[in-house]
């Protein structure tokens, strides 16, 4: 490799001489070779490839497909640009004298070119707010304003709001419209930079934000800049911030003055900011250094670190991201090239993402959404909303005598047995839909108290070396604390208290409350149930768009 890396190479350039952007292919074709020549097998060949400014690394050939499939590279090209390559191609070290002695390679490049589908996001929010919205500039950022502007996206299974646009960069700034989780926010940290929710945002793992979210390194800016400067100015004074405290990650939070931007023109009560639900923002208050947090009501209060609250990660889609379809109401979000699949019919479940729709269940409990592939194969999901019963939401008495779950106390009874009317009866779901749970899963049980680290739930200590021994095996459990799903959709007064897996202590349990509160009872009390399980690794999907008005349907295949 070190050889191979090392030669001149084969040098080309791709130039667009249009006024117009363009998707393009570069494919590496074989040619037909000479009478008595034998072809090298992919397999015995290594190559790199340098890209503008970017040095290649040594990989396999047979990496780049089949011919005549072979993709040496793709992506976009902007009217008048010029991108320039080197190709090396060696052969392998360990390729035996069967394979390469006195063979040959002949190739040649190929390229697709495409007019863009779509047009780029940052155009279409800005240009249709509608009605119920307006824009604000104030010189850096074009801010999405008003009560109910058309800026919903529908991206990696998760509805967001479109909250700016860089002037200059062309990148889109996107918060979740609802609370995907709810979070200890550190123990005493002072800083975004280094606490839990940073790391949470962030991690790539199964147990984060970022390691749910589709394809980043193609959507969103991975190396985002976000502005954690303090401030305890009241809403409404704020200015901007003046980048004292930059932090660069891929997932961030809304700062103060984000949030009060999207209200020009009217009230923070009425802007589409406020949710209904309490969550965290990305400001600390330089006076007491605790977290600003938007309460049920829009306004601004001082959070501890040490408590629980709901999340609404933030993103910035590159420039490149274009819509092909909605409208950007909430019925009718906009989708994003490239996350706006088609045709997913006989698709396996367990490769979509976090937060899709499924249509599972029966009657007013029918609707689901993926909450991971936390074990190989398998897709956990979850109840879109605590179970209900005639439009009511229904409680369960969680334990008689201690905080762990299993299926002997009596909400683990209830959500594991298939008897008399039971969760696991013909009242909630059919038969071919209880062939597709998974029979035994491993539920992890691990206690987080105050101040603490949501790994806790899952591993002994936060270098997450090892799992908790503190677990259960049942068919049916709940979610656990940092846990995708694990945070209130409707606004504060059509929700319910519902119950995690996750201890606060040994005497008491922790739930989600009404407005997103992640805060800890008695486990003798009755709280809703939004069950999870996993579904077998051959549940296939057999027609819908996994969004909320178009869920998934699904079934099990032989």
């Amino acid at each position: 490799d070190n050889e191979g890396l090392s030669k001149d190479g084969f040098k080309f350039s791709l130039k667009n001489n249009g006024k117009d952007d363009y998707e393009y292919t570069i494919y590496l074709d074989d040619i037909p070779l000479e009478e008595g020549e034998n072809r090298i097998p992919d397999s015995a060949l290594r190559y790199s490839l340098d890209k503008n400014e970017t040095v290649g690394v040594a990989k396999d050939l047979e990496s780049m497909g089949v011919t005549p499939n072979r993709v040496v590279d793709s992506g976009e090209i902007g009217a008048k640009e010029v991108i320039n390559y080197t190709l090396r191609l060696w052969i392998d070290y360990d390729a035996t004298n069967e394979e390469a002695g006195g063979k040959v390679f002949k190739g040649k490049l190929r390229v697709e070119v495409t007019m863009l589908e779509g047009d780029p996001v940052s155009d279409t929010i800005v240009d249709n707010v509608g009605e119920n919205g307006g824009t604000y500039d104030d010189g850096t950022d074009t801010f999405i304003t008003g009560t109910d502007p058309n800026n919903y996206v529908w991206y990696s299974g998760k509805l967001w709001r479109a909250v700016s646009v860089n002037n200059e960069a062309k990148t889109t700034k996107l918060v979740t419209q609802w609370n995907i989780s709810t979070l200890v926010y550190d123990s005493d940290s002072q800083t975004f930079e280094g606490s839990y929710m940073e790391e949470w945002l962030n991690d790539t793992t199964v147990d984060g934000f970022l390691g749910n979210l589709r394809e980043p390194e193609k959507f969103i800016e991975t190396n985002a800049k976000w502005d954690a400067t303090m401030d305890a100015t009241a809403l409404g004074s704020i200015q901007r911030p003046n980048g004292t405290t930059i932090v660069e990650d891929a997932v961030g939070l809304l700062n103060m003055y984000e949030y009060q931007s999207s209200y020009k023109g009217t009230t923070y009560k009425n802007g589409y900011l406020n949710n209904g639900l309490q969550w965290w923002t990305l400001t600390l208050n330089s006076s007491t250094k605790n977290v600003r947090i938007i309460n049920n009501r829009g306004n601004v209060e001082n959070f501890h670190q040490s408590n629980g609250l709901g999340i609404r990660p933030s993103i910035i889609l590159k420039s490149n991201i274009r819509t092909v379809d909605g409208t950007g109401t909430i019925d009718d979000p906009y989708r994003l090239k490239g996350d706006a699949d088609t045709d997913l019919n006989g698709v396996k479940l367990n490769t979509r993402y976090s937060g899709e729709y499924i249509s599972f269940g029966i009657g007013e409990n029918n609707s689901y959404r993926i909450v991971s592939h936390e074990t190989e194969g398998l897709t956990k999901i979850t109840s879109a909303e605590p179970l209900k019963e005639s439009n009511q939401f229904i409680k369960a008495q969680f334990s008689n005598s201690n905080s762990y779950y299993s299926s002997s106390i009596p909400i683990g009874a209830f959500l594991n047995s298939k008897y008399n009317n039971q969760y696991l009866s013909n009242l909630y779901f059919t038969s071919d839909q209880l062939n597709s749970i998974e029979n035994n899963t491993t539920w992890y049980l691990g206690t987080v108290g105050n101040g603490e680290s949501y790994k806790l739930a899952k591993y002994e200590d936060t270098n997450m070396s090892y799992l908790t021994s503190t677990t259960t095996n049942a068919k049916v459990g709940l979610l656990r604390l940092g846990e995708l799903m694990a945070g209130q959709f409707n606004k504060y007064g059509s929700n319910i208290e519902y119950v995690l897996l996750t201890p606060h202590s040994g005497i008491s349990i922790r739930t989600v409350d009404n407005d997103s509160r992640t805060i800890y009872d008695a486990p003798r009390y009755s709280f809703g149930a939004k069950p999870s399980m996993n579904l077998k690794s051959n549940v296939i999907i057999t027609g819908g768009e996994g969004t909320k008005n178009n869920p998934f349907t699904i079934e099990l295949s032989s």
